[in-house]
């Protein structure tokens, strides 16, 4: 075992406090690359690591970063990656002396991964091996991935990790008030997605006073076994005599001592605002309390960017929803042929709608480029839903391109106890972070009894253990042969599921509807067969979930084993259907107008139709301005809605956004070039000395799709340059944005600059650090805590101020 988890399992180790500021207050300007000092100014980065160690640091973090090829582009550094890094855990090691363990640290691009952004998985990986080789060659004691903001995007950055070293890792994600990631995701997903991955201890830093941090970790708590690290920033920024300042006390940042050890909190560290001032009393506040700790019993969990669901133990049958095949569907097979996903769209919906709480997604048909198809369908479905996915198919390429695809934890479908396939998924399984379903079946066919079955089963836990695949992530499909040809065979595929539990202990699926194939009155037989099957300890299901005979014995089952407390879920379901009236046919039979058929498709991302969809409504006679207004915009509206909600999130937003622009893009061709009405002129900046555009970014493509006229200044923009722009072209309004604590102030400078300069337009302010209190103490106009309610705002004072 590597000394750092030797370390860490005896007691709790501390962190070091904030770089960034730190650097600034000795010499870096803004605007300048805080790693290009690990090679400009090496002296003034160590000493800030030895003021850390002095106060008693156990770990101390590399001047790092932002020392991926994309974000040193910003400071035309990009060529100088692997010398960068190197240096920054050379003058670590300098400082650290022998005890003190040096972090390799590893943030985001910038960028976001397809289909949310531009980038591919293996662009991403390649910037992350490029980085982390260079870390771990110089001999970094671990890498902790700080500051993500993405589930996806991480993901790749560990699986990169993983390809190049074997260090300690350590992944931390920045949440907001909320308690989620700006792409939506909640502490339980993404503590399930990076405990997949094989990470040794993860967490949260930056965003969230220390209070806030505890709130995200007691939920991570609640679904992983791994020990946590809580960085919390210094409080909440707060603007003093014209100085940006952290209010957090050094003697606050350990008032949750306690409760954080207690919760299984093996590193303390701080973020944002935090000196060795602070690090010193987190230090000395640790000897008070009993350091010891015993990790809770994992559980196995799947998880979507947005959900998780349990498999097994104590959780009631999982319901996989098995439309997303393409066996015996014509429509569907045809779809996949023409790079379509409209059926997989629809179906996952209706699905989820009708109670799946996993989605089995099988792309394999003759005729179909299936590891492409799959990946299309991976990203179809998490546009429209956050249920986790079930990826079903033989093929490894398939397969492997549908796990880079993912969002989260995933379950493969599946493994058989062929030598040929344990060798092929199994060690894909391992690399992606995915739980697996074991065919209880070898080169010898479908064993006759469930002894023989078990035997299957355990041949490929076996096979699993070896590679370090947790034991709770295997689930045996003990298969269901049609009662119509092997009618004995079925009493065997039940003993087999309690032969698997009892002796290996481990979780049990099916695919349930197999068994009545061939016979009249399929759902009778079924339905039958599953509550049989539920008794026996079934945990999970491959079954039609609109099929409600199938829902029916699992709503009652669950009643009748105690997995439905009270009854509520189905008193829910069943308590007023005797009340309610029977819904009109005449009713959901209605076609949809071609309006709300512009609106469904913005609604649900659906950049496949869109362009036809404005080709219908020009065709049946609306004006471009119509189609924009009472088609278009309204499927956005609702959007900003459901996100107002927590029913959807960023990457769906974003989906609806490109939908929008690709319908408006089409508008533009038919009116020959001509510009629409404009609501508003709005110039949009990332204030200087700050390289982050994601959340700026965002808010431009919005304010575009509803009407307004956006000037987008990029990145790191002087005031002078943005008083100068706005002149220029007499926008009604300037939206500024900021991620980092060191850039704050640039904020109260570039706007005390447009009112010193005489320059009449409304002021708005956003961004992760920002808060409402702090836009108002700088006398911003308005401000933002996320993209949907900037547009919302900034739509409704300049409609006002006409």
């Amino acid at each position: 075992m590597h000394r750092f988890l030797q370390a860490i399992n005896k007691q709790v180790l501390v962190l070091d406090g904030a770089m960034g500021t730190m650097l600034q207050e000795r010499g870096l300007a803004p605007g300048a690359s805080p790693e290009g000092m690990n090679l400009e100014q090496p002296q003034v980065v160590e000493a800030v690591h030895r003021e850390y160690v002095a106060a008693g640091a156990d770990i101390i973090v590399t001047n790092t970063f932002g020392g991926n090829r994309p974000k040193l582009a910003n400071y035309g550094l990009e060529e100088q990656v692997r010398e960068i890094n190197i240096a920054g855990v050379e003058i670590c090691r300098r400082a650290a002396g022998e005890q003190t363990f040096i972090a390799a640290s590893v943030g985001p691009t910038g960028r976001f991964l397809e289909p949310v952004g531009d980038a591919s998985f293996d662009e991403m990986f390649e910037i992350y091996t490029e980085q982390i080789s260079a870390l771990a060659e110089a001999g970094s004691d671990l890498i902790t991935f700080e500051t993500f903001l993405d589930i996806r995007e991480l993901r790749v950055a560990i699986i990169a990790a993983k390809a190049v070293c074997d260090l300690p890792l350590m992944a931390l994600m920045t949440f907001d008030d909320a308690g989620r990631t700006v792409l939506g995701t909640p502490p339980e997903a993404a503590a399930v997605t990076l405990g997949a991955l094989g990470v040794d201890v993860i967490g949260s830093n930056c965003g969230l006073g220390i209070e806030g941090i505890f709130e995200i970790l007691e939920k991570m708590r609640s679904v992983t076994n791994l020990p946590l690290i809580a960085q919390a920033n210094a409080g909440l920024p707060e603007l003093r005599d014209g100085v940006t300042v952290f209010p957090g006390t050094p003697e606050e940042m350990t008032a949750y001592h306690q409760r954080l050890i207690e919760l299984g909190v093996r590193v303390i560290g701080g973020c944002c605002g935090t000196t060795p001032a602070h690090i010193e009393a987190m230090q000395s506040a640790l000897t008070a309390f009993d350091q010891q700790w015993q990790a809770p019993t994992r559980r196995c969990f799947l998880s979507s960017r947005t959900q998780v669901v349990e498999v097994g133990g104590d959780a009631a049958c999982a319901v996989i929803g098995e439309r997303i095949n393409p066996t015996g569907k014509k429509g569907y097979s045809a779809e996949l042929r023409e790079g379509k996903t409209a059926y997989i769209r629809r179906e996952a919906q209706q699905q989820v709608a009708a109670g799946a709480d996993l989605l089995d997604v099988n792309c394999g048909t003759p005729g179909v480029d299936e590891p492409v198809a799959l990946e299309g369908a991976v990203f179809a479905i998490s546009g429209v839903t956050g249920t986790p996915l079930v990826l079903d198919s033989s093929s490894p390429e398939a397969l492997e391109r549908g796990l880079k695809a993912a969002d989260g934890k995933v379950l493969i479908n599946s493994v058989s106890g062929e030598e040929k396939s344990l060798a092929a998924i199994l060690p894909l399984a391992k690399k992606y972070g995915a739980a697996i379903i074991g065919l209880a079946l070898d080169g010898a066919g479908i064993p006759e009894t469930a002894n023989d079955r078990l035997q299957v089963a355990r041949t490929i836990l076996d096979r699993a253990l070896a590679l370090d695949i947790p034991r709770e992530d295997v689930v045996i499909d003990c298969l269901t042969l049609t009662v119509s040809a092997e009618q004995k065979r079925s009493a065997e595929t039940l003993q087999a599921l309690r032969l698997v539990r009892d002796e290996l202990g481990l979780a049990t699926v099916l695919g349930v509807s197999n068994i009545s194939f061939g016979l009249p009155s399929r759902p009778v037989l079924s339905a039958a067969f599953f509550t049989m099957a539920l008794e026996a300890g079934l945990k999970a299901a491959i079954i039609n979930p609109k099929d409600e005979r199938m829902m029916d014995a699992l709503r009652a089952v669950k009643v009748l084993l105690g997995q439905d407390l009270r009854a509520e879920k189905y008193i829910a379901h069943y308590g007023q259907q005797v009340a309610a009236p029977a819904p009109s046919a005449a009713a959901d039979d209605q076609p949809l107008t071609i309006r709300e058929l512009l609106a469904k498709a913005i609604i649900e991302g659906d950049r496949d139709v869109v362009a036809s969809l404005v080709d219908q409504a020009l065709n049946e006679g609306l004006e471009p301005l119509q189609i924009s207004n009472e088609g278009l915009l309204p499927g956005l509206e609702e959007v900003g809605r459901r996100f107002g909600k927590n029913q959807i999130f960023l990457p769906q937003v974003m989906m609806s956004a490109e939908t929008m622009q690709t319908g408006f893009n089409r508008l533009k061709e038919e009116i020959h070039g001509q510009q629409m009405e404009s609501l508003g002129k709005v110039l949009m900046a990332t204030v200087e000395g700050d390289i982050h555009d994601i959340g700026k970014n965002i808010v431009c493509t919005l304010l575009e799709n509803h009407g307004f006229e956006v000037i987008d200044m990029g990145k790191n923009v002087p005031a002078a340059r943005i008083i100068e722009r706005a002149k220029a072209e007499q926008v009604d309004a300037v939206g500024l944005s900021a991620l980092m604590t060191t850039t704050l102030e640039q904020m109260q400078v570039t706007i005390d600059a447009l009112r010193e300069a005489g320059v009449k337009v409304f002021t708005m302010v956003g961004g992760a650090v920002v808060t409402e209190n702090y836009a108002a103490e700088i006398g911003a106009d308005l401000y933002a805590a996320d993209a949907l309610e900037a547009v919302a705002k900034i739509k409704g004072l300049l409609l006002k101020d006409r």
